[in-house]
């Protein structure tokens, strides 16, 4: 079922998160609408990866609420597809490249079915648009850090989710992989969904990004790139520990 276009994909009120008493996020309103490919920025620190945890119920905020396409995230978790850091994974597992992937589909089969045709030929699917068909049969301890990231995305793909959200994908990986994990965001973005993304390189976020949200503990400025990601807003985020240069049309 497709999600209403006129309601936000992600609606966040009032998050608060707190470790030992020191705000890790202090009072985050923020709106992501459907259909963009969305950036989170900040410096070291800036609580981007806890936003994500926070968002997704990994962690326990202080106070707020998180809305998927008008619904709580608690009661909407099948909207969301979610790829972690790859440095938070145990890639010693004993497990193989393809049957990683077909773990993205227990979500919506159940813990205790076995995967039926369906879901292993979205696997297959999964594999090739990320490149990886190849390597399906390997054990994922063998493989390079981009094809683990690939590994990690084609897992996300076989969800067919509304809703992506990923923890710093570009991480680690080599110019070709950047690229082609570039093109498979914008691919979800031209089928509708909603792509968040936990972002490092200030540099690539007006040519990769149409939304951005600036954070530092607090939430600076969020909305569309041209209007958002502004000499003043950087300034604000980061101080005068960063200059950047932001390609114009």
């Amino acid at each position: 079922m497709t999600p209403p276009a006129t309601l936000p994909a992600i609606d966040v009120h009032d998050l608060t998160v707190a470790y030992r008493d020191k705000p890790a996020l202090w009072d985050i309103d923020l709106t992501v609408p459907p259909g963009v490919l969305a950036a989170v920025v900040g410096p070291n620190g800036a609580g981007k990866t806890t936003l994500i945890k926070a968002m997704l119920g990994l962690i326990r905020p202080v106070s707020g609420r998180v809305l998927i396409h008008g619904q709580p995230y608690a009661a909407n978790k099948q909207a969301v597809a979610y790829v972690p850091q790859r440095n938070s994974v145990d890639w010693e597992f004993p497990t193989t490249v393809s049957d990683a992937v077909l773990m993205g589909t227990y979500g919506s089969i159940g813990w205790f079915h076995r995967p039926g045709l369906r879901q292993k030929e979205a696997t297959r699917d999964a594999l090739a648009q990320v490149g990886m068909t190849e390597f399906a049969a390997r054990q994922i301890s063998q493989l390079s850090g981009g094809q683990q990231q690939r590994v990690f995305l084609a897992r996300a793909l076989v969800q067919q989710a509304p809703v992506y959200v990923m923890d710093e994908p570009f991480q680690g990986v080599d110019a070709p992989t950047e690229l082609a994990i570039v093109d498979l965001l914008r691919g979800l973005r031209a089928g509708g969904r909603t792509v968040l993304v936990v972002h490092h390189d200030l540099s690539t976020v007006p040519e990769y990004f149409d939304h951005v949200t600036l954070l530092n503990v607090r939430k600076v400025a969020s909305g569309p790139v041209a209007e958002t990601f502004t000499d003043a807003n950087l300034k604000a985020t980061y101080g005068d520990r960063v200059r950047v240069e932001i390609a114009r049309g």
